[in-house]
C-alpha cells in the first residue's frame, strides 16, 4: 500500500513542514555544538603548534610522534587538504592517513614503509604551507606573537567547520533514531534482545542499527546492509517480513539529489535477497524536494515525515 509516494499534491506542503523541522532543531543545537568543538579544535591547533614550532619542523619523527598533528596540518595548506586529496598527493597509504587523523599509527604497518610513508605526507605539508598566513616560513627569525595568534585562529575556524559538520549529522541521526523509538514504544512496541536476526524477531519488537545480509550480483558472497530501524508489526503473520527503515536528514537540496541513488541500490539488493515482499521506508527530516521525491517514488520507494509519524501506522505498524 502506498503512504506518501503517490501523493505528489501533498509534496509542497511536507516539503515546507520538514524543512522547518530541520531548520528549527539546528538553530537550537547548532550553536552549542560549534562553540564546543570551537574551544576543543583551539586547544588541538595550539598543541600542534607547540609541537611543530609554529610549522617549521614537520619531520617525520615529530609526525610519528604526534601523528594527531595531520588533522591541523591539512587545514594550514593552501587549499586546506582534504583526507583523500592529501592521500592522492601523497601517494601513501590510505590506512596511515586515517589512523593518524584518529591520534594513532597503523600497528599492523611496517616500520621502514611507515616512516617513507609519513616523509612523504610532510613533504606535501611543507610544500603547500599557506605563506599568507604562516608568513615566517620565509624568514629566518619566528612569528611574533600578533602573527602566531592569527595563524592558529584562521587554522582553527578551518579545522572547526571540517569538524563540526560530522557532529551536527550524527547528533541529527541521534535525534531521529530517538524519535522513532518513542514513537514505537508509545506504541507497545518492545527492543528486541541484542544479537537477533531480521528474520527471527517477534511481533510487536523493534531493533536499531541491525545488520540484513544481502547477496552481491558477482559471485553470490553475502554481505550486511546496516539498516537503522527493523520493526515486526504486532499483528504479523507467520511469513511477514519486517519494516525496514532508513533514517535521512539533510540541511541542503543539493547533497540528496547528489546521493539520491543510494537508497533505490540498497532496496534492489535486499529484494534481489529476500524477495519482492521485503518492504524499505524512508523517514526523512530537512532538505528533500521534489525531484529527490520523486526518484525514489519511481524506484518504489515510499516514506514516512519525520514531522508525521502516525504514518507508521500505515504501514501496518
Amino acid at each position: 500500500m502506498d503512504v506518501n509516494r503517490n501523493k505528489p499534491d501533498l509534496w509542497k506542503e511536507d516539503i515546507a513542514k520538514s524543512v522547518d523541522l530541520y531548520n528549527n532543531w539546528f538553530l537550537r543545537f547548532a550553536p552549542d555544538a560549534y562553540r564546543t568543538t570551537r574551544t576543543r579544535t583551539t586547544d588541538e591547533v595550539a598543541q600542534t603548534f607547540d609541537a611543530t614550532n609554529c610549522l617549521t619542523n614537520i619531520g617525520t619523527d615529530l609526525l610519528m610522534r604526534t601523528p594527531f598533528a595531520l588533522r591541523t596540518l591539512r587545514m594550514s595548506a593552501c587549499p586546506p587538504l582534504a583526507m583523500d586529496r592529501l592521500i592522492g598527493l601523497a601517494d601513501v597509504s590510505p590506512n596511515l592517513v586515517r589512523s593518524m587523523e584518529r591520534g594513532r599509527l597503523p600497528p599492523r604497518m611496517e616500520q621502514c614503509a611507515m616512516k617513507a610513508e609519513i616523509a612523504k605526507i610532510g613533504e606535501i605539508i611543507e610544500r603547500m604551507a599557506d605563506r599568507d598566513i604562516f608568513a615566517w616560513l620565509d624568514r629566518s627569525d619566528g612569528p611574533t606573537k600578533e602573527e602566531r595568534y592569527r595563524a592558529a585562529t584562521i587554522v582553527a575556524d578551518r579545522l572547526c567547520g571540517v569538524v563540526a559538520n560530522p557532529i551536527i549529522r550524527n547528533a541529527q541521526e541521534q535525534r531521529q533514531l530517538a524519535a522513532i523509538t518513542n514513537w514505537l514504544k508509545g506504541e507497545g512496541y518492545m527492543e528486541a534482545a541484542p544479537d537477533t536476526k531480521h528474520d527471527q524477531m517477534p511481533c510487536g519488537t523493534f531493533a536499531l542499527r541491525l545488520n540484513v545480509p544481502v547477496e552481491q550480483e558477482e559471485g553470490g558472497r553475502k554481505v550486511n546492509i546496516p539498516v537503522d530501524a527493523v520493526v515486526m508489526p504486532k499483528m504479523a503473520s507467520a511469513s511477514e517480513l519486517p519494516l525496514l527503515v532508513e533514517a535521512k536528514s539533510a540541511g541542503d537540496y543539493a547533497n540528496v539529489n547528489k546521493r539520491r541513488k543510494e537508497e533505490a541500490a540498497k532496496v534492489a539488493q535486499l529484494r534481489q535477497t529476500h524477495g519482492e515482499d521485503m518492504r524499505f521506508v524512508l523517514f526523512l527530516c530537512g532538505y528533500f524536494d521534489s525531484g529527490y521525491l520523486g526518484y525514489e517514488a519511481a524506484e518504489g520507494i515510499d516514506w514516512v515525515w519525520e514531522h508525521r509519524l502516525g504514518d507508521f501506522r500505515l504501514f501496518g505498524l
